[in-house]
């Protein structure tokens, strides 16, 4: 890469000048026109989906343009005072400070005041009488942006949230005419419990004045198309179309990962800027950040555990219809950009590869399987004695491995996947279809020249197996696969396990499937 060459940023915000970037992300018509109305609003999208970077760009203008003075700041720091309301007013009144300092040097009566106040012992409703202060004394009516807001919690979140609904009626002369807050979540999900109230139960929002809830959108098409474009430009290095497609199939846009895979393959897999870009290159990339584990990885997938994400994540990977779905905990899930927005689905390919793997990952460490058992002398890969092997293998341990395990629904499917990517991982690919009620997974394994597909269905009715063939032969067709097989767990505890477990072959619809019991 050459000294001033621009690059595809996966950490941090984006810089103009050192980072390929989608300008105007955010509806600048919109959020002038909230303005203009004195809203306060909130603005939010998953994590590494480009807040910050959009934000900041639309301060900039509005400081530009001159009509308000408008500042953004990020409070993550204030995380480490939950239920210490001075300590988080101390440290969001520091961040005004420095913020103000470095962007709006020229607010000097700001500045004194806040070394003034910073000097003393803080009060609890120090934030509200700063921006009191700030207001009155300002020239322009202040616009702000709050950055990571949900990471308050407690009685600081209340306080802060308080503090500004207090000052709400006396803008915009003497309070900021417009506040936004920014976060992963929606404001629906900042409903607090006091002490007073935990007894009752009553949850409520002191934040009852929000107008508006924005939602940050993933890239388009049209929006990687120019990301991508913009490295041709400067560097003469093609990204073919189908390539861009396939980036744009596996991500469905999500600013991180289209970022991640431009350059995992422009900045480590193709540095000659005379070959283009392809499909294949795209793909080896994909298939590297998927077993790197990014910290982007690492944080979305630390949420797997928290109950209200469990719930909902364990019935997709199970492919099963599952209970309703409490509508908080769906719209919380979406937050997090772990389920599409527009269906209740993984939210894209990639992800849907990472989060079975990323749970059975500690499972698949335990399994002693070695590569060498199930190849014959040419290399090709013999799947019937693997999956041979692997009812032997549930039949001993799950058993025990299942009772302990958090995902109950997905439980056998998680278990299979961490078997096969045991031995799987020495060379081939496992690629995986699931979504809501459609009561199987499909799982297409690619090695070298052979492709074998996998259906994955529980025993609930007569239908089970009939269905199953019908669905696997199905799969074989879409695929091109000659060689199908369909395994079929029964998790009926008054069954002994020579009645659940059996191996047949049947043919159907002119395609032979071989049928596993578990």
């Amino acid at each position: 890469m050459s000294k001033n060459e621009r690059f595809f940023n996966t950490v941090g915000a984006i810089n103009p000048h050192k980072h390929y970037f989608i300008p105007h992300r955010l509806d600048w018509t919109q959020l002038t026109d909230f303005i203009k109305k004195e809203y306060y609003f909130v603005l939010h999208a998953p994590r590494k989906s480009g807040k910050t970077t959009a934000i900041i760009e639309f301060v900039n203008h509005l400081n530009q343009e001159g009509t308000y003075k408008a500042l953004y700041l990020s409070i993550e720091s204030a995380r480490i005072a939950v239920n210490d309301v001075t300590r988080a007013v101390q440290i969001i009144l520091e961040q005004f400070r420095n913020k103000i300092e470095s962007f709006l040097p020229k607010e000097k009566k700001a500045l004194a005041y806040l070394e003034k106040v910073l000097n003393e012992p803080i009060k609890e409703s120090g934030v509200l009488s700063f921006l009191y202060f700030w207001a009155k004394n300002s020239k322009k009516p202040l616009v702000l942006f709050f950055d990571e807001f949900d990471v308050l919690a407690g009685e600081s979140l209340i306080a802060m949230l308080t503090q500004l609904r207090t000052g709400y009626t006396d803008r915009p002369k003497h309070f900021p005419q417009t506040i936004c807050l920014v976060g992963v979540r929606d404001l629906r999900d900042y409903k607090i419990k006091t002490k007073q109230q935990e007894e009752l139960g009553v949850l409520y929002s002191p934040f009852n004045i929000k107008a508006e809830s924005l939602i940050l959108p993933d890239f388009s098409l049209e929006n990687i198309k120019n990301l991508y474009r913009q490295h041709t430009e400067e560097t003469g290095q093609i990204f073919t179309d189908e390539a861009i497609e396939y980036a744009f199939t596996q991500t469905q846009g999500q600013p991180w990962l289209v970022n991640a895979l431009a350059y995992q393959a422009c900045f480590r897999d193709v540095q000659d800027r005379s070959q283009p870009i392809t499909l294949q290159v795209i793909e080896k990339a994909r298939e590297a950040l998927i077993k790197r584990y990014d910290t982007h990885m690492d944080a979305l997938l630390d949420r797997l555990n928290e109950p209200r994400v469990l719930k909902i994540i364990d019935i997709l990977l199970s492919s099963s219809d599952g209970p309703g779905f409490d509508p908080d905990d769906l719209q919380y899930v979406r937050d997090l950009g772990l389920i599409s927005r527009k269906e209740i689905r993984i939210a894209n390919p990639i992800y849907q590869e990472i989060i079975p793997r990323a749970l059975a990952h500690t499972r698949q460490e335990e399994i002693l399987q070695q590569l060498s058992w199930y190849q014959e002398n040419d290399g090709s890969l013999n799947i019937p004695k693997l999956l041979k092997a692997f009812t032997q293998f549930y039949r001993e341990n799950s058993e025990i491995w299942l009772e302990g395990f958090a995902y109950k629904e997905a439980g056998p499917h998680l278990l299979l996947l961490a078997f096969l990517q045991r031995i799987i991982n020495g060379g081939g690919t496992i690629h995986r279809e699931y979504a809501l009620g459609r009561r199987r997974a499909d799982l297409l394994i690619t090695w070298k020249s052979q492709r074998f597909v996998i259906e994955l269905k529980i025993n609930r009715t007569k239908d089970t197996l009939p269905l199953g063939l019908e669905q696997t032969a199905s799969y074989m067709d879409k695929t091109g696969s000659k060689e199908g097989h369909l395994i079929i767990f029964d998790r009926d505890i008054k069954k002994t396990w020579e009645e659940k477990i059996y191996h047949k072959t049947e043919t159907v619809q002119g395609k032979t499937v071989e049928v596993w019991g578990v």
